[in-house]
């Protein structure tokens, strides 16, 4: 494996991020910190606890995959739309690297900023709210898959899109309504029996259930499905991206 090229490309990702500090990090802490304000101080005061747990404290694995799916979406789409967009995946291409430590390496920097950008959201939320991390290793790892699963997602929507337009319609248009209606700010046991059915066809569901289960042991869905729902997602997102570079797909033309 060529560690040195996986490096090079790794490192030119994070070198991009710290020239777009700004934008990477302190735009999603404001967001985080007004969704606190806004839904702690408005929606907090009718709603105080839901399943024992303080809703303060209830919405912070919701808010963190919030932001971990969108920005590990955009990042990886991002990092392999521009070298596609200004041509410079052809040299990329041609270097002696395989597709294998291409993606490692595009996929690898995307997750590692969304792993970051976590964390920096998870101190923030404690300057909002009082919480705990019952199961700190199971916590990690469901952050530590998602972001990994949705930079492989990423990448494959930056390989799709030919437009800019495209490469935020899926952010934008699909997993952040997803994510909403997903029990990032609500249990599901609150909807209409009915709901509770259809809710369960939304794959976020069972991301934010195992991850809020890590914090509180409290959880929509059993954390079992939801690692084998996260390690489906993973496995589907790795056919999709080994089938675009057998196929050339919107790489050699």
């Amino acid at each position: 494996m060529n560690l040195r090229s996986m490096a090079a490309i790794y490192l030119a990702e994070m070198a991009r991020t710290r020239r777009t500090l700004a934008q990477s990090v302190l735009a999603p802490v404001i967001s985080t910190s007004l969704y606190f304000v806004v839904f702690g101080a408005a929606i907090g005061h009718r709603i105080s606890e839901i399943n024992g747990i303080s809703y303060g404290a209830f919405i912070v694995p919701g808010l963190v995959m919030l932001s971990l799916l969108t920005h590990s979406i955009s990042n990886a789409a991002f990092s392999i739309y521009m070298p596609r967009f200004t041509g410079a995946i052809y040299e990329v291409l041609s270097a002696p690297v395989s597709y294998l430590e291409i993606v490692l390496a595009y996929v690898g920097a995307a997750a590692t900023k969304a792993l970051i950008l976590a964390a920096i959201i998870l101190l923030t939320a404690r300057l909002f709210v009082p919480m705990q991390i019952l199961h700190p290793w199971w916590m990690l790892l469901f952050l530590t898959l998602t972001a990994a699963t949705f930079s492989l997602f990423g990448f494959i929507t930056g390989l799709w899109a030919d437009s800019f337009e495209k490469l935020n319609l899926i952010p934008l248009l699909i997993i952040t309504p997803l994510t909403f209606l997903g029990g990032s700010f609500y249990s599901i046991d609150m909807l209409p029996p009915l709901w509770q059915k259809v809710t369960l066809f939304n794959p976020v569901v069972y991301l934010i259930s195992g991850f809020r289960w890590s914090f509180y042991g409290t959880a929509d869905v059993s954390v079992g499905l939801s690692l084998f729902m996260t390690l489906l997602f993973l496995l589907a997102c790795l056919l999709i991206v080994h089938w675009m570079f057998r196929t050339g797909y919107r790489l050699k033309n």
